[in-house]
């Protein structure tokens, strides 16, 4: 018998987002987790875009092929990139959970989804990080960042451009500073 999922913190689904430096009304609806044994009501999701957990995308793929390009998939914070691997290229949004924002594990997931798996789409940061990580969040390649709680986006979309360069690389910038100077 398999060992239970113990659910923590759920992502929440704000109604606006930071997009491309822009703020954005949320288009996608992020199905929760399920308890260990349940499984996804494919007929009850919602029509339209949805951000399904890991395990589910991986349990429904077939059916989830007829919805086209209207699902995304949420990795946990226990769930890394290559969880996804090669397959990412397949999906147009991936959404990385962080349930606190001592917890960096959503950062390496990020960097390895867009250098190692080649994804282009929407990386979307969730959970509990801080406005101080959006600039690292950037960095490793999200472009997509959907708070919890109030927050105003406008002071949070001022907070992306705190810092003008970065000694290291990036998926930003692929060439650290000592290579850039002349």
């Amino acid at each position: 018998m398999p060992k239970p999922v113990k659910l923590g913190p759920q992502p929440g689904n704000p109604t606006e987002l930071i997009l491309n430096g822009e703020i954005r009304p949320n288009e996608w609806q992020l199905i929760p987790q399920l308890e260990a044994g349940e499984d996804l009501d494919l007929i009850a999701l919602p029509a339209g875009k949805v951000i399904v957990p890991l395990r589910q995308w991986r349990d429904n793929r077939e059916a989830f092929a007829a919805r086209g390009g209207e699902i995304g998939v949420w990795l946990d914070s226990d769930e890394g990139a290559e969880l996804i691997g090669e397959e990412a290229t397949e999906l147009p949004l991936i959404a990385v959970h962080f349930p606190a924002f001592a917890d960096g594990r959503g950062f390496t997931a990020g960097r390895m989804l867009r250098e190692r798996y080649g994804f282009k789409g929407e990386l979307r940061a969730v959970g509990g990080f801080m406005r101080d990580q959006l600039t690292y969040l950037r960095r490793c390649g999200f472009n997509a960042y959907a708070f919890e709680g109030e927050q105003p986006l406008a002071s949070l979309k001022n907070s992306m451009s705190d810092f003008g360069d970065s000694y290291q690389t990036g998926t930003d910038q692929p060439l650290p500073m000592f290579r850039r100077r002349f």
